[in-house]
């Protein structure tokens, strides 16, 4: 059984795990190994807002520049309805290097059309929310290694079976940051306004994002059903809560979204939360204590039981933390409850 830090980032710790003295994880999981070539990483959610959807068509402005020179390594949909009852179409692409990224912006032509006047003018709202974490501010997890998602498309491999999951605190043991940081977060985010209908918000240090998601395209009969009709009723019922009111434990943004086929339409057996947390601690502590959540843990323990821990259903997450110069959010036309802006008001 491996750790989940790789040799190449271990360091010798001054703070402490968390993992049980002789611990046995209860189930197998995974998480990605990445080339020693691979310093930094950028992860970037395109939307357009707009209370009609365009669906894949209305990102075809960005879309169809991925092919150009140095496009994203990976890419894919995903679409939510929001509080106000709008639809965020969103496009989220990785990058496996920040010049990458600033050299694809520039050639392609993707930032002289977003920085175009016309994009204030239209009838619809755009957003870019871009987070550009090192290797050693992220971790990932899975419940099946062949089946990547999110940035472990630009993984050199999965691990073998790993020892920290399956306890409380295991994510912080999985960061390759937190050997030596308590990644506390500091400061305020806040909004300076560009334009009277363009914003950006600066973002505040050791910002923590979650993308967690269900793929259930893959469960039979029985499984299916009570993953539909018994889980994700309370998965999205604390999504809510996060959307909501999720300021009260520290959580600043949350949106529920569901996959889009990348070429067809139509919405996959797919779903996942983004969620953005003042910081690592605010997501540890919502996870082990609000009802929210010990609900969605109960709730997938005894699915699980049901099925004798044998499931097809397949969850996995990513985890970010991110110094504030490695953050840029960017929103043009877009209602003030979207995504960062509304907590930096």
């Amino acid at each position: 059984m491996e750790s989940a830090i790789p040799p190449s980032l271990r360091e010798e710790r001054n703070l402490s795990v968390s993992t049980p003295p002789a611990y046995t994880p209860p189930f197998p999981a995974w998480t990605t190994r990445f080339s020693p070539l691979v310093e930094q990483v950028v992860m970037a959610y395109f939307g357009v807002q707009s209370q009609q959807t365009g669906g894949q068509y209305a990102l075809n402005p960005i879309t169809s520049r991925f092919s150009m020179t140095a496009g994203p390594a990976y890419w894919e949909r995903a679409t939510y309805c929001d509080e106000r009852e709008y639809i965020n179409d969103i496009v989220i692409a990785y990058w496996a290097s920040q010049e990458a990224f600033t050299q694809w912006k520039a050639e392609s032509g993707f930032q002289a059309w977003w920085a175009a006047q016309e994009r204030e003018q239209e009838d619809k709202g755009w957003f870019m929310e871009v987070v550009s974490p090192d290797i050693r501010g992220f971790e990932t997890i899975f419940s099946n290694q062949h089946h990547p998602e999110g940035v472990a498309h630009l993984a050199h491999q999965m691990s073998g079976e790993m020892h920290e999951h399956g306890y409380w605190g295991s994510a912080r043991d999985r960061l390759p940051a937190a050997q030596t940081s308590a990644l506390k977060g500091q400061g305020q985010l806040t909004v300076t306004p560009l334009t009277s209908g363009r914003h950006i918000v600066q973002g505040r240090d050791n910002l923590c994002l979650i993308r967690s998601g269900q793929d259930w395209s893959d469960t039979l009969a029985e499984e299916r059903a009570l993953y539909v009709q018994e889980v994700e009723p309370i998965l999205d019922k604390g999504m809510r809560f996060l959307r909501d009111d999720g300021m009260s434990i520290g959580c600043l943004s949350c949106r529920y979204m569901h996959g889009v086929d990348r070429d067809h339409p139509g919405l996959l057996e797919k779903t996942f939360g983004l969620a953005h947390f003042t910081d690592l601690q605010a997501l540890e502590n919502w996870s082990k204590n609000h009802p929210t959540h010990v609900a969605i843990f109960n709730g997938f323990m005894k699915y699980v039981k049901a099925l004798n821990f044998t499931i097809q259903l397949r969850l996995w997450h990513e985890i970010v933390v991110i110094p504030a110069q490695s953050q840029y959010f960017e929103y043009i036309n877009c209602h003030p409850n979207t995504g960062l802006l509304k907590k930096g008001q």
